[in-house]
């Protein structure tokens, strides 16, 4: 049998998504690129839909997640902040656990 098994991961807050694959992939992207708008074209999305991802996880949970630089002669920038950084690892350690668990039972139940 050639069946696989696939989870995901996400958090959320008052019902609502708040953090999986995608704006994970977005907040990591913003991490190694110093920038959201370069992020945003990485992810073939628009400047002003990446912020609005950014705004609605920072309000939903309570945290700054992304610091912005304002632009000059060098240009602007964006960082991640210390709870941004400490949120992104707790969500890896979760999402592999889970992953190793998932994959545990299935080949538990399905081989």
């Amino acid at each position: 049998m050639k069946v696989q098994v696939r989870s995901k991961v996400w958090l959320e807050a008052q019902g609502r998504p708040v953090l999986g694959p995608g704006r994970l992939e977005l907040l990591q992207y913003i991490d190694e690129q110093g920038s959201i708008s370069r992020a945003a074209r990485l992810l073939k999305m628009t400047y002003r839909k990446a912020w609005g991802q950014i705004k609605a996880m920072e309000e939903q949970m309570d945290l700054p997640l992304v610091e912005k630089q304002a632009g000059g002669p060098g240009g602007g920038g964006a960082r991640l902040t210390p709870e941004a950084r400490e949120l992104l690892a707790k969500y890896f350690r979760l999402a592999q656990g889970i992953e190793e668990e998932v994959d545990r039972r299935f080949r538990e139940i399905f081989l």
